[in-house]
């Protein structure tokens, strides 16, 4: 089996990826703009070959890339890079060499939050209001119905970049006064608690792992007031956000992909869908999901793509958190005090780097104990 892995060094932790897919015996073809000798020892003995081009947004030296790896080890089954950024590039790829999987075609509900409210609509599950918004008078018609305040959030975005809360009439005239030149979708401001619904379907559809966190702010805030993120995985996924994330995920058809499902819990307790990505959730959680689980998730995911499916057992023995931190920020214990501190609960810690590091913090804590009002209690120790 031959799988072509975009940028199959970044973000850090996914090298295990490339490494489950050769044990399970697949030729793993890397493409990126990275000097050979810069990626890990693990990550070269994973691979069968490495392309190296010296622009992944260019589409024509990727073109080349896949036209060598196809004239020297045949037709290409399988091209992924667990990474938001270049979902359109994979989709275009796989049409462009009619490789299995998501194509061209099916982005739209995708990558833009306007079109994925109508699949949410069409399976059931509550969403804020919005529209597409070109000027200040299709906003202030939304406002009329909605109120103050609302969002304001690229049609096609990752993350929260460029997303903002517009609290009145002066904050709205100074949004659209400097405006990025892209189209933004404008939406209702819901209060509630981020949740989410995470996991892995193989090729008929069916999820082969799941699982859920609770976020203590949403990454807007967190980005954009620079706000401090914890968040942990439950032990029992609550029933409705189990049932919710289930239909969301039949109403966009996925196959053989990871898949991170965001809502808002109201204060009576209604789920409203926030959006869906079609990758792992980002930053540590695939090892938070190994963590909470004693499991193997990058083993769980190549066994999927080379055999269409796995078999996983899981009984969920911890919540798992990751706790960040920033740099530009001064807390109360040292980094030597949060280890004395949280002892055996602390699994991993590392830095954070490059963009990830914005939503949450320059120094990350993963934490794993059976009890959940240790796990928050910790949090705040560590973010005091």
């Amino acid at each position: 089996m031959n799988i072509v892995f975009l940028s199959p060094h970044f973000p850090p932790n996914y090298y295990p990826f490339s490494v489950n897919l050769r044990r399970m015996g697949a030729n793993v073809l890397g493409i990126a703009d990275t000097q050979y000798g810069h990626l890990r020892q693990e990550l070269r003995s994973a691979l069968t070959e490495y392309y190296r081009v010296d622009d992944m947004n260019n589409y024509d030296q990727l073109l080349r890339a896949l036209g060598h790896f196809t004239s020297r080890f045949g037709k290409l089954d399988r091209l992924d890079s667990l990474n938001e950024y270049w979902l359109e590039t994979e989709a275009r790829l796989r049409t462009d060499f009619n490789i299995e999987g998501l194509k061209t075609s099916q982005m739209g509900p995708i990558k833009r939050k306007s079109r994925m409210k109508k699949v949410f609509q069409k399976a059931g599950v509550d969403v804020a209001r919005g529209r597409i918004v070109r000027n200040i008078k299709d906003a202030l018609d939304l406002i009329d119905e909605t109120g103050y305040p609302v969002v304001a959030k690229p049609d096609i975005g990752v993350g929260a970049a460029k997303t903002y809360k517009i609290q009145d009439q002066t904050q709205l005239e100074n949004f659209f006064n400097d405006k990025p030149p892209v189209e933004y979708f404008m939406e209702e401001f819901v209060q509630g608690q981020i949740v989410s619904f995470d996991g892995i379907v193989d090729e008929k559809g069916i999820p082969i792992f799941t699982t859920a966190h609770e976020y203590s702010t949403g990454v807007m805030e967190a980005v954009n007031q620079a706000q401090d993120i914890y968040y942990y995985s439950f032990r029992e996924i609550p029933p409705n956000l189990e049932e919710t994330g289930l239909k969301t995920v039949e109403a966009f058809k996925l196959r053989s992909r990871f898949f991170h499902l965001e809502y808002f819990r109201t204060q009576d307790n209604r789920l409203v869908a926030l959006e869906v990505n079609m990758r792992p959730p980002g930053g540590l959680t695939t090892d938070m999901f190994n963590y909470a689980n004693d499991i193997d998730i990058y083993a769980i995911w190549a066994e999927m793509i080379v055999r269409g499916s796995a078999k996983v057992t899981t009984t969920r023995p911890y919540h798992a958190a990751y706790v960040g931190r920033r740099g530009d920020r001064q807390y109360k214990l040292t980094h030597q005090q949060v280890m004395a501190a949280c002892g055996d609960a602390l699994r991993h810690h590392q830095p954070i780097e490059g963009v990830f590091a914005a939503a949450l913090g320059s120094y990350g804590y993963l934490l794993a104990t059976p009890d959940l009002d240790q796990v928050i209690q910790l949090a705040d120790t560590i973010q005091e």
